[in-house]
């Protein structure tokens, strides 16, 4: 057993790749190499998470709609801005394999934080108090009818009789804070009474769905409230159409049918194609292309970085390569040996980069209550571009090695 080991040992030492050996060499090399390219992917890392809670939560709503296919307007490129007249709905109603077509609205409403209501100075006057500028924060109302719902959040559906009474909304718990402590609130007191577009306001009920850069918050309620603060007009304009398909229906024929009978005023989508047109509305502001740039400058840095290390080795090493060509050896052998060294520091300084970004992105979501999570795609963009990046700067690299002749070197 110990001569089987001994000599696993010895093949292991033998068969070392080059690039390795060459990397491992200097321990104090090797250590900020990695570095440099772990700082580098928390440069992305932290670009795209940037990017992420900007953009990525604006599908929040699409992601939690039930339905099968959905009607938005034809004429804005997005849900929150964009209605149709409610007579489509009516029409798709009628089209030969929709089951039914619920609306959704979408608002949004001035919000003050219910401590501000509970807890006035105590040294105003009551004249000084009937002055008080609360400087309300801004909340994403979502209406629909209870006997209708559009939603496929358990939390909410298990709430829908609460949405009947006069005034009452639910309140999202992973709202900003501006908002104020309503669910502590409301399991203290049951109900949270608080001023929402200068109209008394019942909190009397929870659920989750996360706040954006744009959206403090969410509110649910029903359309007939809906109605009570704005008009019954309101409810002629719909911003999202649900469509349920009977069972059996094909969704592409189904859809080849609503196409066919609604007009150009209206567009027929799938969840994936609501949900990239709304990240590709946000993802045209200026910010985007910001945190883009950012992304690249922590590429560029990268590249640099990496270049730097491994110009130094192949300049410390050179007698050893120039030895190497004068054997024989090509170019390419040695380009090879260099861009295994490249790829070895990618896999390297990639680990501590994902774990320090991986905490970074949790540290995020609890500042900000946005949820922001390390998706797979991220990860493996990133990981691409660290090999991309590595892989450019050994190529450069190796026009040292490349113009070396082994007869200036001896």
């Amino acid at each position: 057993m110990k001569r089987f080991l001994k000599s696993s040992l010895e093949w292991l030492q033998i068969n070392k790749p080059l690039g390795w050996a060459q990397l491992s060499h200097q321990k104090a090399r090797l250590l900020v190499a990695m570095t440099g390219v772990a700082f580098s992917n928390i440069l992305i890392f932290t670009q795209l998470g940037l990017r992420a809670l900007l953009f990525d939560g604006v599908t929040l709503v699409p992601e939690n709609l039930a339905g099968d296919l959905f009607l938005v307007s034809a004429y804005t490129p997005t849900i929150s801005f964009g209605s149709f007249s409610r007579i489509y709905l009516y029409q798709a109603d009628a089209v030969t394999g929709v089951a039914a077509a619920n609306p959704l609205y979408i608002s949004s409403a001035e919000w003050v934080n219910p401590e501000d209501l509970q807890n006035p100075s105590a040294d105003r006057t009551e004249e000084a108090s009937s002055e008080i500028d609360f400087f309300p924060s801004t909340v994403r109302i979502l209406a629909f009818n209870p006997a209708r719902p559009v939603f496929d959040m358990p939390e909410v559906n298990q709430q829908l009789d609460l949405l009947n009474a006069p005034g009452s909304v639910l309140f999202d718990r992973l709202s900003q804070d501006q908002l104020g402590p309503v669910p502590d609130l409301l399991s203290q007191q049951g109900v949270v009474s608080t001023v929402m577009s200068k109209r008394r306001t019942h909190v009397v009920g929870l659920f989750s769905l996360g706040s954006t850069m744009f959206d403090k918050g969410h509110v649910i309620m029903s359309d007939w409230n809906l109605a009570q603060r704005n008009g019954q007009d309101s409810l002629q304009q719909v911003n999202v159409g649900s469509l349920f398909l009977e069972a059996g229906a094909d969704l592409e024929t189904v859809r080849t049918r609503l196409q066919s009978t609604l007009p150009p005023a209206v567009k027929v989508m799938t969840r994936e194609e609501l949900m990239q047109s709304e990240q590709a509305f946000r993802a045209s502001f200026p910010e985007g292309k910001i945190l883009n740039f950012g992304a690249a400058i922590g590429f560029v840095v990268g590249v640099v970085i990496v270049y730097q290390v491994l110009y130094t080795d192949v300049s410390d090493h050179l007698p050893e390569y120039a030895t190497l060509k004068a054997m024989g050896y090509s170019d390419v052998s040695l380009l090879a040996v260099v861009l295994q060294e490249a790829v070895i520091l990618a896999v390297l300084g990639f680990v501590p980069g994902y774990i320090t970004s991986y905490w970074m992105y949790g540290l995020l979501t609890y500042l900000t209550k946005i949820p922001l999570t390390m998706r797979a795609g991220i990860a493996l963009q990133v990981f691409i571009l660290t090999l991309v990046m590595c892989v450019i700067s050994g190529a450069i690299a190796m026009n040292k090695l490349r113009s070396a002749d082994p007869a200036d070197v001896f």
